[in-house]
């Protein structure tokens, strides 16, 4: 692994994103844009029709499908899990433990990990890391908020806002259309196409809007346990669990990678909604951001041989 491999690594598929993403920071830091509207956008029509663009035409079956889906439980249940021994062993305290939990166990799948997967490995691995993002997703919605809440929201009613996802919807009617062979008609293909097309600039353009919104933290051990747990333990875990569920080729590169990822700018939305530490919570996504390319470019030239 030389050094001119890795800046050629970086140059091709983090360095693009981390200009648009920087083009929608300086955005958010000179204009008034409501980083809401377009974060309604992608999660209510681009990023489901990316999704279920991606299913319908992959070779992905259902059993790959379902290996992802365990794949990324297992690995959100082991990151949390860590989080939780490590923040324990430093003592850190309960609300702040929390927050390590929840931005050790959910990654930036989304609006940084699909693009980064697409540039890196392709169209086959970018329909494998779909799966890892709506499996992160229907999680994060569920065990994500209830561990931000501290007990102020139920189970169930965390459970039902699952069916208020629509990405949900998404993958059931992708699958449902792969199984009886169903041929999508040309001008609604067209316009799928066109849709999911968009959803990754504006996932990076989203990106950049959310961190120019970063709050700081004065939580120094916690906001370092944070960001080296998941940058340094999110890619050995993603190729441990990888080699148990006996993942190869595009599954293996689009998982792991996903794995890897850098905290989620979700967890900074739940943790303002429940006051959980959310400078802590930013601050954890922001550095995590800014040095994951450090963590990335090796592991994409490994994945790559």
């Amino acid at each position: 692994m030389s050094f001119t491999e890795l800046i050629t690594t970086f140059a091709n598929n983090l360095l693009p994103i981390l200009l648009i993403a920087a083009a929608g920071y300086v955005l958010g830091k000179t204009l008034t844009v409501d980083s809401r509207t377009i974060g309604r956008m992608v999660f209510y029509i681009f990023s489901p029709l990316l999704v279920f663009n991606l299913m319908v035409t992959s070779q992905l079956n259902l059993r790959q499908a379902l290996t992802t889906v365990g794949y990324t439980a297992t690995v959100i249940a082991l990151m949390g899990l860590l989080a939780f021994a490590l923040g324990k062993l430093f003592k850190l305290s309960r609300t702040h433990l929390l927050a390590v939990i929840l931005t050790v166990a959910f990654g930036n799948t989304g609006n940084y990990g699909l693009p980064l997967v697409k540039f890196a490995f392709g169209d086959e691995a970018l329909a494998v890391a779909s799966i890892f993002y709506v499996t992160t997703t229907i999680l994060f919605n569920t065990v994500g908020v209830v561990i931000a809440s501290l007990g102020h929201l139920d189970l169930k009613s965390a459970i039902l806002g699952v069916f208020r996802l629509p990405i949900v919807y998404a993958v059931t009617l992708a699958l449902i259309i792969k199984s009886i062979g169903m041929e999508i008609p040309l001008p609604l293909a067209r316009t799928i196409e066109i849709a999911a097309n968009g959803a990754i600039p504006a996932m990076i353009i989203l990106l950049g809007l959310e961190l120019s919104r970063i709050e700081w933290s004065h939580s120094l051990r916690a906001l370092g346990l944070g960001v080296s747990l998941k940058l340094l333990l999110g890619p050995l875990a993603g190729l441990l669990v990888a080699g148990l569920f006996g993942l190869n080729g595009h599954a293996r590169q689009g998982s792991v990678i996903e794995a890897a990822m850098p905290a989620a700018v979700a967890t900074t939305v739940v943790a303002t909604e429940y006051k959980l530490e959310p400078s802590l919570v930013t601050a954890i996504v922001f550095l995590g951001t800014v040095f994951s390319p450090l963590t990335l470019t090796p592991l994409i030239v490994y994945l790559s041989r």
